[in-house]
């Protein structure tokens, strides 16, 4: 029976911890469920659809073409040339022309236009597949910061229980020597005054999280939060160099989309100058026209066909257009331009947001050093003041105080390890590492 009831409670623990979601978890599953990295797919599917589309326009298209015509005289059912005329004979004329054929277009030069265009959807497919990693990179920084905001919020919450039950557990001692007469009532009013206080705090705290369990639900695409893993975070001085982290910033998808951007714009202005040559395309038809011969008995209602066909070349050569070909051309080179002055900006945010990556991260080891000591030197004070309360030795707003400002160093300590952490994530964001495991 014993062995029975331990099993049971071993699977009730193994239950609980299966149930903990980790934040890895949470990662993978919002690369597959997120709204923002469907999208993003979406827009890479188009842009490899647009490439096709741009790739099939080279090869011109078939058609199969019909038509009904009604004149109000009889035409011939095809062009008549002098040596039909001259053969004599009946020839077949309608007034009610039908036609049915097939045709097949293609463009044999348009000055380089098309396979200009191909380049260009062809750099708008890459461009797509970087914009997707960089989607990804951010979304997996923002489960990551709610996912460590959460935890944070858990354990100022957690110390802000025990501090609430701290507080109780004094407003007891303090009504206890108030009905013996050692302390005055108004001791008791003020433990009940900072009791209250702190209680409304913990439910604000409680509120926070679970707005924050929200946020992370929604991001992520699952209807709630619950228990989460929590991470190992190790606090150490931060050593960076910036040479060292802008050494592979051409790698990273964020200049990769900055370079692609250019090299489009450059393939725009190739395309633009394609208007200056000539455009030659070259079409082909093959059909029948078919019609009720009105030569003949028009009561035997008989019908008559002729096979068309025909292959022919079309060549436009645009010799002056008042200045329209020189301005889209201006207009491909200024965009260049852009493209090149916004990967030249890129570039310096990067730098700009690797340094204060680098600093926030400084300056939290820091702040969790400092706090660390702060906290050391409340607790001592705390225990001087109560006892010296105890003794008569200082009043309730000394130890109060004293009590508020451990809680205070409990806070700001949770706060710097956090904030630290969620500075190496957003580090790793920027240079496009990804969150580890």
């Amino acid at each position: 029976m014993k062995k029975i009831l331990y099993l049971s409670l071993l699977a009730g623990v193994i239950s609980v911890g299966a149930s903990a979601q980790t934040l890895q978890n949470l990662i993978d599953y919002a690369m597959k469920h997120a709204t923002v990295i469907k999208k993003s797919e979406a827009q890479m599917a188009l842009s490899k659809m647009k490439h096709q589309e741009s790739k099939a326009d080279q090869f011109g298209s078939i058609d199969l073409v019909g038509g009904f015509t009604h004149y109000n005289l009889p035409r011939t059912l095809a062009p008549m040339t002098p040596s039909s005329i001259a053969e004599g004979g009946a020839v077949a004329t309608t007034k009610d022309l039908y036609s049915a054929g097939i045709t097949y277009t293609v463009p044999l030069f348009t000055g380089f236009a098309q396979t200009t265009q191909v380049e260009m959807d062809n750099i708008a497919t890459a461009m797509a597949q970087s914009k997707l990693s960089l989607t990804k990179e951010q979304l997996a920084y923002n489960v990551a910061s709610l996912y460590l905001s959460i935890l944070a919020l858990e354990d100022m919450a957690q110390a802000q229980q025990q501090y609430v039950y701290a507080l109780r557990k004094l407003k007891n001692i303090i009504a206890k020597e108030v009905s013996l007469g050692k302390k005055a009532q108004i001791d008791l009013l003020k433990a009940q005054k900072d009791l209250a206080g702190n209680l409304s705090y913990l439910e604000v705290l409680k509120g926070n999280l679970a707005i924050t369990k929200a946020s992370l639900a929604s991001l992520v695409g699952i209807d709630h939060i619950g228990t989460l893993k929590r991470v190992k975070i190790s606090v150490k001085q931060p050593r960076m160099a910036l040479g060292e982290l802008m050494a592979k910033a051409d790698s990273l998808n964020r200049i990769k989309v900055a370079d692609f951007n250019v090299k489009k714009a450059d393939r725009g202005i190739k395309k633009s100058r394609s208007t200056l040559m000539p455009q030659v395309v070259l079409n082909s038809y093959y059909g029948h026209n078919y019609g009720e011969n009105d030569s003949s008995n028009p009561a035997s209602g008989e019908w008559n066909n002729e096979k068309l066909w025909q292959v022919g070349v079309n060549a436009q050569w645009k010799v002056f257009d008042f200045g329209k070909r020189d301005a889209t051309i201006q207009k491909a080179k200024i965009a260049k331009m852009e493209a090149e002055f916004d990967r030249e900006q890129t570039l310096l945010d990067l730098k700009k947001s690797l340094i204060e990556a680098r600093e926030k991260m400084r300056q939290e080891y820091a702040n969790y050093q400092g706090n660390l000591k702060q906290l050391a030197l409340a607790k001592a004070s705390e225990k001087i003041e109560r006892v010296r309360y105890e003794n008569g030795a200082s009043t309730i707003n000394d130890l109060l105080y004293a009590v508020s400002q451990t809680q205070l160093a409990k806070a700001k300590l949770i706060e710097s390890k956090y904030n630290y952490q969620k500075g190496k994530f957003y580090l790793d964001y920027l240079l496009e590492r990804g969150i580890r495991k």
